[in-house]
């Protein structure tokens, strides 16, 4: 076993969740030692072509990596994984939203502008995973349409992607979401909480709740707080100065001040130790994924292995 790749515990807690070949259309390759080629490149950020021989043919584990993150399956082996460790009372559901700026590679550039072919996956329909359909929807993946379609845009960074996330309060990553650069923080707070879903057991719904939400000044609007008001979600974001000015000059008409836990926004490092633990793997430290899906993916497996490995 190479540094870096899954070990046997790890690997037992993952295999029940991988697609299965329908035996209609081939065999999969070994599923570990592809997805460990996949970890290595990702933790690496060396180029598909550079992989060592050990990983099999380098074509087939970008192939596998490009077909999962097109499809949602690395997002389902996510959920299922959380959802294991849910189970287990493992999950601190104190979450925290934030943001971090990805600097995208020249290599990121040049995507074709039509969008990308719907995918085929070898373990749908009938042998495919059990329950992997209640989970997460497959579908054609976006992009297409030029840089901002692919997530790709300029800020004061340059060149770049931004990826918006929530993680527990364990600094795992709960659910990630990719956007150009200069997108503003507080327009994708809504896909990041909806995007948390946690399967349970057996039957259910997932849970998508939190027990509380905590996040910076960039989230600290009207529409914001009447959207967590409105499900009964607890929630600790300070007010901007000139939000609270202006609540001040109406005087009595101002309403009262939002309210503001100093003890729980103390530990807003939380999240950026969930980027730092994200941002260990260079290939999401620097993007160098053409296609935004791709991306998604890459950022999406590691947070797997996060999770694997806490």
């Amino acid at each position: 076993m190479g540094r870096g790749d899954l070990t046997d515990a790890e690997w037992e807690r993952l295999r029940p969740f991988l697609p299965v070949s329908n035996r209609r259309c081939g065999r999969w390759h070994d599923h570990r030692q592809v997805i460990d080629g996949i970890l290595h490149r990702v933790r690496t950020g060396v180029q598909w072509r550079d992989l060592p021989e050990r990983f099999g043919p380098w074509k087939t584990v970008y192939e596998r990596h490009r077909l999962w993150s097109a499809d949602g399956t690395w997002e389902r082996l996510l959920q299922q994984v959380q959802a294991a460790a849910d189970a287990a009372g493992e999950i601190d559901r104190n979450i925290w939203v934030d943001s971090t700026i990805v600097r995208a590679h020249q290599h990121a550039a040049g995507a074709r502008t039509d969008p990308p072919p719907a995918p085929v996956s070898k373990g749908a329909g009938r042998g495919g995973t059990p329950g992997r359909d209640a989970v997460a929807e497959s579908g054609r993946p976006p992009g297409g349409g030029g840089a901002g379609g692919e997530g790709l845009g300029r800020s004061r960074g340059g060149f770049t992607s931004k990826l918006h996330l929530s993680a527990d309060g364990r600094c795992r990553p709960l659910s990630l979401v990719v956007t150009p650069g200069q997108r503003a923080d507080c327009t994708q707070f809504k896909p990041v909480r909806e995007k948390i879903r946690v399967p349970r057991p057996g039957l259910g719904r997932p849970r998508k709740k939190p027990d509380s939400l905590a996040a910076d000044r960039a989230y600290s609007n009207g529409l914001i707080r009447e959207y967590l008001r409105r499900r009964g979600i607890r929630h600790t974001i300070p007010e901007k100065t000139d939000s609270q000015a202006a609540r001040l000059r109406k005087g009595a008409r101002g309403g009262r001040p939002p309210g503001f836990d100093e003890d729980r926004y103390k530990k807003r490092n939380t999240v950026e130790r969930a980027i730092n633990r994200l941002k260990q793997s260079r290939a999401v430290a620097t993007r160098y994924d053409k296609r935004g899906y791709i991306y998604l993916g890459t950022a999406t497996a590691t947070a797997l292995a996060i999770w694997l490995r806490t």
